[in-house]
């Protein structure tokens, strides 16, 4: 049973023209809620990462267009067109690595230039964020056909309703997998420097009530050597056109340990994280963000002063380790250059 995950969503449009979500900062010791009404303040709290996750930050980012053009419309601004692009821009570069950002404001544009106004954007943007929650049970539909009874998954980062509209990608496929009692237990890695293991993806498997165990990220080798991991499951922020697939630190090492044993490396993802016009992972752009963030937790400093870090947010797994990737309209497989361009094809058909 979801408890009260079952319609969770973390960020949402009110009738007031604001945004409201979830402070994933706070989160597993505070649920505070956030209140937005104009684009500057929700763009803020994408770079912040108050709002996670490829899918979610694509919303976000949807939701930030709107709000720019509700601003223009009450300033009687007579450019909408041109105002919305330099809001895009500003809003594009909030997280450069997830692709769903730029898809989301991309689309908000072409539908700025059918006309009709701020009414027909918020329209949008709640369509938007309709369709990753279905797409995000439809992902959990397929990922879940791929496991045995009784498997054991070990998840990365956080995959879940947290960090989409709703339900969630990877984690998804873990809750379709749980009601339909075919796992036996998921192993959540912490998922270090900002610990969205730990904090988000326990908070959620709590809730969900799905039995986890929470492990150090330099953990994972040795749970695969036991024979303890069955499947590993990820989500993904950019997937280029011939596979690599671009997500959280650390998705590369446990795709390498996955291969050398012999366990299938599953990505779960929404068509709108596949970017075709980004040849390999080569293109893609990797995130860094402050170094403060690999020297303290939780602002207490856990190292000498003036060490110096590395804080690369994201690493890039080649196509050739990845088993399959789980879409919503279905599973696909090797060679991707192919499957992803006839997938991306057909739903455009």
């Amino acid at each position: 049973m979801d408890h009260d995950l079952t319609e969770f969503r973390p960020i949402s449009w009110q009738d007031d023209a604001s945004v409201t979500l979830i402070d994933q900062t706070r989160l597993p010791l505070e649920e505070a809620w956030l209140r937005f009404d104009d684009y500057r303040g929700l763009v803020g709290a994408i770079r912040e990462m108050r709002v996670r996750g490829a899918p979610a930050i694509g919303i976000a980012g949807a939701y930030a267009v709107a709000l720019a053009a509700v601003e223009c419309e009450r300033q009687g601004a007579e450019d909408l067109e041109g105002a919305l692009d330099a809001a895009a821009r500003e809003i594009r570069a909030a997280r450069p690595t997830a692709g769903n950002l730029a898809w989301a404001v991309d689309r908000m544009l072409e539908r700025a230039l059918l006309s009709g106004g701020a009414c027909a954007l918020v329209s949008e943007a709640k369509r938007i964020h309709e369709e990753d929650v279905v797409a995000n049970r439809d992902i959990g539909r397929y990922g879940a056909e791929l496991l045995d009874t009784g498997a054991s998954v070990l998840t990365h980062c956080n995959t879940g309703a947290l960090a989409t509209g709703g339900y969630g990608t990877a984690l998804g496929v873990v809750r379709s997998a749980w009601s339909q009692g075919k796992l036996s237990t998921v192993y959540a890695t912490e998922t270090r420097p900002l610990l969205q293991g730990a904090r988000l993806t326990a908070w959620e498997l709590d809730r969900a009530g799905i039995p986890f165990t929470l492990i150090p990220d330099s953990a994972a080798a040795y749970l695969m050597r036991l024979g303890s991991v069955g499947a590993i499951i990820v989500g993904a922020d950019r997937i280029a056109a011939n596979g690599d697939v671009a997500n959280k630190i650390g998705t590369y090492g446990l795709a390498v340990l996955a291969r050398e044993h012999g366990l299938p490396f599953y990505v779960a993802a929404p068509t709108s994280t596949i970017d075709l016009d980004v040849d390999s992972g080569v293109g893609i752009p990797l995130e860094h963000r402050p170094t403060d963030e690999v020297t303290s937790v939780a602002g207490v400093p856990i190292t000498v002063q003036g060490a110096q870090a590395l804080n690369t947010a994201f690493d890039v797994t080649p196509a050739e380790c990845v088993s399959a990737i789980i879409t919503e309209r279905g599973v696909l497989r090797g060679p991707y250059h192919r499957s992803l361009e006839s997938l991306l094809e057909a739903a455009h058909a």
